[in-house]
């Protein structure tokens, strides 16, 4: 099994595969609630001059976080097509003055960023409109994992399981 394949099927080396990220027939030597305590177990090993190139930290349990930043109106939609509008204007300006000749390079930008932000406030409204009031809000959305658990080469599995049980609080950490 290879991290990159974790349900251990047979795939042979394709254009997704990458062989930083695979260890061959990881073993688990710790799972920990924090990525701190998973960073902390690695550089005890590291310190204790285990080969950590046979180690990957994994985090597992994902779920998905939705923030919520704020109600969602006309006003907030048409604010965020100016904001939006005014990065396409100056980024086509830019573009337009590396391959057209400029006379006046003011009207260019100002034509530029009044384009941009009719197409901004345009594609924004569109889109709220098309939503019919099913999502009045803003939000952001992140992955997390809720464990960690520290993967190894099943040669020296072992002996990275002895020397984390000799890490300071490992004992105490194991009967939580």
């Amino acid at each position: 099994m290879s991290l990159s394949n974790p349900g251990g099927f047979a795939r042979p080396g394709g254009p997704g595969t990458s062989s930083l990220f695979e260890l061959q027939f990881p073993q688990s030597v710790g799972l920990y609630n924090s990525y701190e305590d998973a960073q902390k177990a690695v550089d005890y090993l590291a310190d204790n001059k285990f080969e950590v190139q046979n180690l990957a930290i994994v985090g597992t349990d994902l779920k998905q976080v939705e923030r919520v930043l704020g109600r969602r109106n006309w006003g907030t939609v048409i604010g965020q097509g100016v904001q939006s509008g005014l990065t396409t204007g100056v980024v086509v300006g830019f573009v337009m003055l590396l391959f057209a000749p400029v006379h006046n390079f003011v009207a260019l930008i100002l034509v530029a960023l009044g384009i941009g932000i009719v197409l901004g406030v345009g594609f924004q409204a569109l889109g709220y409109a098309m939503s019919r009031g099913r999502r009045d809000f803003t939000s952001i959305t992140q992955v997390v994992a809720t464990k960690y658990e520290v993967l190894c080469e099943h040669k020296v599995a072992a002996k990275a399981r002895e020397m984390l049980q000799q890490m300071p609080g490992a004992r105490a950490a194991y009967f939580q």
